[in-house]
């Protein structure tokens, strides 16, 4: 069984200042592997990103980034795509499983 959560409306900066219980994927280092738990954005961008192998309970390694701070590359299920840091940062880890450094 796999959960899905969208956000239907943006809040408001006080209500996001809040401490988050996980990491997200743009918290992973180069070469870092953890699993996904969910992804925390509106439905169209999830269903996206869920196209591309960005599911919950998929094992996902950070590869490497643009220079300057530009979008980190993510290995997803045999594929390789880049994510803006607002984007990774709404997609949620696991806080347990999978956290490892991946061979390169």
């Amino acid at each position: 069984m796999v959960q899905l959560t969208f956000k239907n409306e943006v809040k408001k900066k006080s209500e996001s200042q809040s401490p988050r219980p996980h990491r997200s994927l743009k918290d992973l280092k180069r070469g870092e592997q953890a699993v996904i738990e969910r992804l925390d954005l509106p439905e169209r961008t999830a269903r996206r990103l869920m196209e591309l192998g960005f599911v919950p309970g998929a094992h996902v390694t950070a590869a490497h980034s643009a220079p300057g701070g530009g979008p980190t590359v993510y290995r997803v299920d045999g594929s390789e795509i880049a994510l803006r840091k607002e984007t990774a940062g709404k997609i949620l880890l696991h806080p347990e499983r999978g956290q490892r450094t991946a061979k390169q």
